[in-house]
């Protein structure tokens, strides 16, 4: 029996899921301990029901993945509008010391990957299929350079190695990020800092109640840039190379934060469209994880197992001592540490769910909420896709 959700029911479902998730929390001190967010718990919980349901062969759970597709944009495009030039000046070093990390993490992984695949006995390019093709690159990366490397280079089965990855990464990098960030928080009793440099990163945003005019004036925008990015993402896409399909509303999003910043002509009320794009984050993480097929896992051979096991404890390893010291060894670290887990594992999404759970318990983080998603979600892309290139040549 397959019981189909049309593009409704999957919403109200997604809702219920983050219902369950956010009560659990609340019942189960260890989730809540450990800042696990609470889409992953919900969506996770969801996840095993269609897993039990499918191994018992009761139903197959089919959900509709269009307003996942549309919310993951609105979140991004609410990203973009904190792409302010004149904040990026005082964050730009940051962003580029982040984006350095990033391209560490990505060899690390595909060296982990295609090492442990030849000592295996696999072909070196499965590496990359367990290596950063899933995990920095997430499902969307996958769905590019997995057929490549089955087709053009003859891998069999790359495709579904990758996607299966992507699902285990998306899993754990909701898992692994709250720990590690609580681990250092709690060891050097780091706090938020209420600095100067606090406002400058939240700069735009008003204490006084908003009127419903602003709430409309906030959802509108979300959707202009989302509608101009989709041309941006055509233009990009007739070139030849591969992006995720959020990167054009991103930019149109930063290019409109722009003109309002030198023009004053367009009102941007930040925290009205943070608070629009982390609803949208919300319900586009649970029904990522709703969708999950974790039966595909199960389809993974021991030697694949093994590489992932690796790859858990790099991005814990990694996340806890080298991020954390590289940028910073203060709070606004620890919260970044949690991200990479989120990233570097699963994808965007993650790493700002996971910085939102540390940042509900231990305050405000806006320095990492400005590196981490200009990183992660617009430049992680770029230098992952070239790395991959390089290591398709060496080991082809």
């Amino acid at each position: 029996m397959t019981l189909s959700l049309d593009i409704y029911q999957t919403a109200a479902v997604a809702v219920f899921v983050y219902a369950l998730g956010s009560f659990v929390k609340k019942k189960v001190s260890f989730f809540e301990k450990y800042c696990i967010p609470a889409s992953v718990i919900g969506g996770i919980l969801f996840a095993l029901l269609t897993l039990g349901l499918n191994l018992t062969n009761v139903m197959t759970i089919t959900t509709d993945t269009t307003l996942q597709n549309i919310f993951m944009t609105l979140f991004f495009t609410s990203v973009g509008y904190t792409a302010s030039l004149k904040l990026l000046k005082k964050g730009g070093v940051q962003v580029v010391v982040f984006l350095m990390v990033a391209t560490l993490l990505i060899v690390l992984q595909n060296v982990v990957g295609v090492s442990l695949a030849s000592l295996l006995g696999l072909d070196p390019l499965m590496g990359l299929c367990v290596g950063s093709v899933p995990l920095v690159g997430g499902h969307g990366t996958s769905g590019a350079f997995g057929p490549m490397l089955e087709n053009t280079f003859g891998v069999a089965g790359a495709s579904t190695v990758s996607i299966a990855v992507a699902t285990f990464g998306l899993i754990i990098g909701g898992i692994v990020g709250g720990p590690v960030a609580r681990r250092r928080i709690r060891k050097h009793n780091l706090t938020a800092e209420e600095s100067a440099e606090q406002s400058d990163y939240t700069e735009g945003n008003s204490a006084n109640p908003h009127s419903p005019e602003e709430f409309m004036k906030a959802f509108f925008i979300l959707f202009v840039a989302a509608g101009i990015g989709s041309v941006i993402s055509t233009l990009i896409q007739k070139t030849g190379i591969t992006f995720p399909s959020y990167i054009g509303a991103m930019l149109a999003a930063a290019l409109l934060r722009n003109i309002s910043d030198s023009t004053g002509k367009l009102t941007v009320v930040e925290d009205i469209v943070s608070l629009l794009g982390n609803a949208c984050l919300t319900l586009y993480l649970a029904m990522a994880l709703m969708s999950l097929r974790l039966w595909e896992l199960a389809n993974l051979a021991l030697p694949m197992l093994v590489i992932l096991a690796a790859q858990t404890a790099l991005i814990i390893l990694f996340s806890y001592f080298l991020v954390f010291r590289i940028m910073g060894r203060n709070y606004e670290a620890a919260v970044m540490s949690s991200a990479t887990c989120g990233f570097g594992m699963g994808a965007t999404p993650n790493a700002i769910a996971n910085m939102q759970a540390i940042t509900n318990v231990y305050g405000a983080a806006p320095r990492a909420f400005f590196v981490v998603p200009l990183v992660g979600s617009l430049f992680v892309d770029f230098v992952n896709s070239g790395i991959l290139t390089l290591f398709i040549n060496i080991f082809s």
